[in-house]
């Protein structure tokens, strides 16, 4: 009998005990949390820019080579690609849960570099990138200017170029994404004019390629020389082009004649936005918007702490009024959540503790099962950082029903050994020694029990699988710390502690004694005729079971449970072919003054 060992050295039991206390203290210090598992399927991101193409050259130039190479890739369940009028291609790839991101980045980054040779040089000139989607977004950060002496592209280009790159740094970010532009050399071109001069779009660009470069001239004085040249120079001259006068002399053609023809004959420039794709506002005023996602196995809490002390920091080198404001932060939810279930947790331990006392009245046989809560709970966060999981609603929810498992064990050692201390005069060594060898089977059994009934609900498969799958192997784990804690420290607090428990002569106890009592002796009574009428059983069984299909059949389903996290998310879609400024009154008209 392996519990003999823990009777005779109590401490080899507290030690036992104060290890799986501290792993399972320093794991959950170390383990991400989050408001569900991950369980979405990871994307991979394939995006390219063919600028001034249409949709159809897009989807033949661009989205026939890509998809041709990418499809068929490794683990990959399904793809889909948009290609819009303003020469973006968008192909997103969809891998089976549970498919390492990275591997999966690598393998699309290797179709995609196939395809590279088949693509316009425009697109190759632009790149294509490769990156994984997060689907976890951390929160909105939003830029303004209270007086309004900044422009939305002044506060854009500054969130692309200082506060994007400073936030992506955070550790837990995955990324960051700014709906604005940068600083763009705009160049609007006179299709009168140009027509009238033989002039072409391509004209004018191949003239902006060829002009607008940073050339490297050499140097003067440097070897192979005469000797004579005392000092080297390096010969600078003017590269890239800044200011929209610099571009406006810039020769598109130049005739036999002495005739020259400058873009600003044909065009008009100004610095403007790359792209006019996204508009933000923030209570009605003009700001810019930056979307920040996490890593899935990061820790959103920790994440988003990082967060709020980078804004802290970027605001005291922000440009005069400007301003940045965290209007949605995703993991408040989160910590609403887990801060509930905590307390739950630690009212479900004192009803636990409690329930126990009331029933053993004496506080050294409450202790005995009092402590195994701690020590299997504790040793689960050991488990779940064994595995990769998360601190989340579903492992907290396993732990809360676990607290009502977990103590059985112990309940059952502590009570026969008090019985035996009663009923045959034993101490406490002796009666715990005898108890266990009597009750240690029944102890693993029960527990085998338990564990039929969780862990194949580990082996679900399919996203529903990937959900409960945490909350299996939580309680599993604590129904098991809880028998390794039953044949280990239960016993050896029990030959060390117990006293003989005098009943109660007087007072409420005495009075619940009387109570439970009755109690017991009906319910025996209800039971053992039932036990004679197996019709009757067998009846009232079938009542039950249609009882609960039948509920279970009218309850509406869905796939996880509607929470409300204090923010909408609406979404307009106009017609195709609708211009921005019929899109932006709309959204006007629907959000109001």
């Amino acid at each position: 009998m392996i519990s003999r060992i823990f009777i005779d050295r109590p401490r080899l039991a507290g030690v036992i005990s104060i290890v799986l206390v501290l792993a399972g203290a320093l794991s959950f210090r170390a383990l991400p949390v989050t408001q569900y598992p991950q369980v979405t399927p990871p994307q991979i991101v394939v995006q390219a820019a063919y600028p001034g193409a249409g949709a159809e050259t897009l989807a033949d130039t661009v989205a026939g080579p890509i998809e041709d190479a990418v499809n068929g890739v490794d683990d990959m369940l399904y793809m889909a690609s948009t290609s819009d009028s303003s020469g973006l291609y968008v192909l997103t790839v969809t891998f089976a849960v549970g498919t390492d991101s990275d591997m999966a980045q690598v393998k699309v980054q290797n179709r995609v570099s196939q395809a590279m040779p088949m693509l316009p040089a425009e697109v190759v000139q632009q790149g294509v990138t490769v990156r994984p989607r997060s689907s976890d977004t951390l929160g909105f950060v939003v830029l303004r200017s209270p007086g309004k002496s900044r422009d939305a592209l002044f506060m854009s280009d500054y969130a692309a170029r200082i506060v994007k790159p400073a936030l992506e740094r955070i550790p837990g970010v995955s990324g960051a994404q700014v709906f604005g532009s940068k600083y763009s050399m705009r160049v609007w071109t006179d299709a009168d004019r140009m027509a009238t001069l033989g002039l072409t779009a391509r004209d004018v660009a191949q003239a902006i390629r060829a002009q607008n470069v940073q050339a490297s001239l050499g140097s003067v004085g440097s070897a192979p020389g005469d000797g004579i040249v005392q000092t080297t120079f390096t010969l600078k001259a003017e590269g890239r082009l800044n200011e929209p006068a610099d571009f406006e002399r810039i020769v598109v053609r130049a005739d036999a004649d002495g005739s020259v023809v400058f873009l600003k004959d044909v065009a008009r420039i100004e610095k403007g936005t790359e792209n006019y794709m996204y508009r933000a506002r923030y209570n009605g005023e003009p700001s810019v918007a930056i979307g920040v996602s996490r890593f899935a196995d990061s820790n959103a809490l920790d994440a988003m702490s990082g967060l709020r002390d980078e804004l802290e920091t970027l605001r005291q080198q922000f440009p005069s009024d400007m301003e940045a404001l965290l209007p949605y932060d995703s993991t408040e939810f989160v910590r609403s959540s887990i801060r509930e279930i905590l307390m739950t947790l630690l009212l479900t331990f004192a009803l636990v503790v409690a329930v126990c006392y009331l029933f053993l009245q004496d506080w050294r046989a409450t202790l005995v099962p009092a402590l195994t809560i701690p020590v299997s709970l504790c040793a689960t966060f050991a488990v779940l950082a064994a595995f990769g999981y998360s601190v989340n609603t579903l492992t907290l929810f396993g732990l809360v029903l676990a607290i009502g498992l977990v103590v059985d064990d112990a309940i059952v050692v502590v009570e026969r050994v008090l019985d035996l201390m009663q009923t045959e005069g034993l101490d406490a060594k002796a009666a715990t020694r005898k108890a266990m060898e009597q009750v240690s089977g029944a102890v693993v059994a029960t527990t085998l029990v338990l564990l039929a009934i969780f862990v194949p609900i580990g082996f679900a498969g399919g996203i529903t699988g990937k959900i409960y799958q945490q909350f299996a192997v939580s309680i599993s784990a604590a129904v098991f710390f809880s028998t390794v804690n039953a044949l280990t420290l239960s016993p050896a607090v029990c030959a060390t502690l117990l006293r003989t428990v005098e009943p109660k002569r007087r007072g409420p106890l005495r009075w619940f004694n009387i109570g439970l009592d009755r109690v017991r002796t009906r319910y025996v009574a209800i039971s053992t005729g039932l036990a004679r009428r197996r019709l009757a059983t067998a009846l009232l069984l079938l009542i039950v079971l249609g009882g609960a299909w039948r509920m279970v059949a009218t309850r509406s389903t869905a796939f996880l449970p509607d929470e409300d996290q204090g923010v909408i998310f609406g979404s307009m879609q106009l017609p195709e072919g609708a211009t921005q400024a019929r899109t932006e009154a709309l959204l006007q008209e629907a959000i109001g003054p």
